[in-house]
């Protein structure tokens, strides 16, 4: 086999892999699923969430990648044994990253163009329904959104084209360190509004009556919601953490730099909230109002503020970073499949990606406008909903059940040597207490999360 690429440093990797983890799902779903759910009492089940739900997967998915120095379904197969259908499996990995991308460079697009509209007073004087319908209006220009969808793509394949180091590994740097700059700037504005502190109440200290006041059926509800999220933010599953662990050496042990990744991608999820909550309760108006939250309620507050315009802007552009990093540790990932499966360059498959994403990006983009007739899972639905049901509820959980299994299972831990490649090199050591929680407790967790969303389909 070739030499593998490798990043540069240790910083390099947390950062790429921290900025694949960082998306939308921070920065937009989360608060105003906090806001719809009690705000401090549902922070505090997503942080427990975090800790029990996301870490180990992600510590598997980093193993499978170092060992078998490859994407995913390549990694499964170099390791497994002869006869066995972990790496077919794998592909399924595969599809859903180019599934996300199909959807996810459109929303990138739309905070992106949202950047612009925003700073060039397009917004401006606008009432909210008057801005719910400019959001509405874009959705249904296919032009406009083939415009920034490109954008957003194109951006993402000129990084990743550049190599690992030179692209991936530097962009990452570079957007991860302006992100959190972003972040601590609309902080700062957003906790210097007067009637913030309201905001930051209700977001860090937790209401137990609103916990347990809907009895044991609300809490729940509730509990669902934050290891649902809790889950869904990390995004593994579908391998995307696997090729960074191909691409680091064997110095330190995994188990350090997970924790250090699952904190950061924590972190900006808890600093977006910073930014909502006091912005929403100083203007009065529910941040938990939805998906609408970030593209019809927040421009809103922006219009009231002095110099809306450019605090609007900044948080648009932290928005479109935070969503272009996971379309470039998302797209690295494919990257690495093509190249180690078909043996291509990064030029050619730069080609190949790019007007491949481009078309399958259509379905998407006329899911708002000339399929909107088509609801695929019922009324109000479109392409995206669909698209978004198939990755995030079913390739998701699904896929990380099958690398719990594949690092749990057959010979001991996993493979055989799940411990041993964890553990190898210097830092914290995973124990070997944690087979059984592993082995049994988590994936009935991750299989309720599936099970869950079926539930709720059929009989609502």
């Amino acid at each position: 086999m070739k030499n593998r690429e490798q990043l540069g440093s240790r910083l390099g990797f947390i950062l790429v892999s921290a900025g694949c983890a960082v998306g939308m799902g921070n920065v937009w779903r989360f608060p105003y699923i906090t806001g719809q759910y009690g705000g401090g009492a549902f922070v505090l089940l997503y942080l427990i969430s975090i800790a029990v739900l996301g870490l180990i997967p992600m510590i598997m998915e980093f193993a499978v990648g170092r060992a078998g120095r490859h994407d995913i379904a390549n990694s499964f197969k170099v390791l497994q044994k002869k006869g066995q259908i972990w790496s077919k499996i794998g592909y399924i990995q595969i599809l859903g990253n180019v599934l996300l991308l199909s959807f996810y460079t459109t929303m990138c697009g739309w905070c992106m163009s949202y950047v612009y509209f925003t700073a060039s007073g397009q917004l401006n004087n606008l009432a909210p329904e008057q801005i719910g319908g400019f959001f509405g209006g874009l959705l249904q220009s296919p032009a406009t959104l083939i415009f920034w969808m490109t954008v957003s793509l194109f951006l993402g394949i000129i990084i990743c084209s550049f190599g690992l180091r030179k692209g991936v590994e530097r962009a990452s740097k570079i957007m991860m360190t302006s992100l959190f700059c972003l972040l601590l700037l609309l902080i700062v504005r957003s906790l210097t509004l007067p009637g913030a502190m309201a905001g930051l109440k209700f977001y860090l200290i937790p209401d137990f009556g609103k916990m347990f006041g809907g009895g044991i059926t609300g809490f729940v509800a509730i509990a669902y919601a934050a290891i649902g999220q809790a889950f869904f933010s990390l995004s593994v599953g579908q391998g995307g953490m696997a090729i960074f662990g191909s691409y680091i050496d064997k110095k330190r042990r995994l188990t350090n730099d997970a924790i250090i990744i699952v904190a950061l991608d924590t972190f900006v999820a808890i600093l977006a909230g910073l930014v909502i909550f006091p912005a929403s309760f100083a203007f009065n108006i529910n941040p938990g109002q939805g998906a609408g939250l970030a593209f019809v309620t927040l421009p809103s507050i922006f219009n009231n503020m002095p110099f809306g315009n450019f605090w609007g802007a900044l948080f648009f552009l932290f928005l479109s970073m935070a969503a272009l990093t996971t379309i470039i540790g998302v797209l690295e990932n494919v990257y690495s499949f093509v190249m180690d499966k078909y043996g291509w360059s990064r030029k050619k498959s730069s080609v190949i990606l790019g007007i491949s994403l481009f078309v399958l990006a259509f379905p998407t983009i006329l899911g708002f406008s000339v399929w909107s007739s088509f609801a695929p899972l019922g009324e109000g639905t479109v392409v995206l909903d669909l698209l978004d049901f198939i990755v995030s509820n079913n390739i998701l959980p699904l896929g990380a059940l099958v690398t719990l299994f594949f690092c749990t299972r057959n010979m001991g831990w996993g493979w055989g040597n799940f411990i041993k490649e964890v553990n190898t090199g210097e830092g914290l050591l995973f124990s070997d207490k944690l087979k059984f929680y592993a082995s049994y407790i988590l994936p009935l967790i991750i299989l309720a999360i599936f099970l869950v969303k079926y539930i709720d389909l059929i009989f609502n």
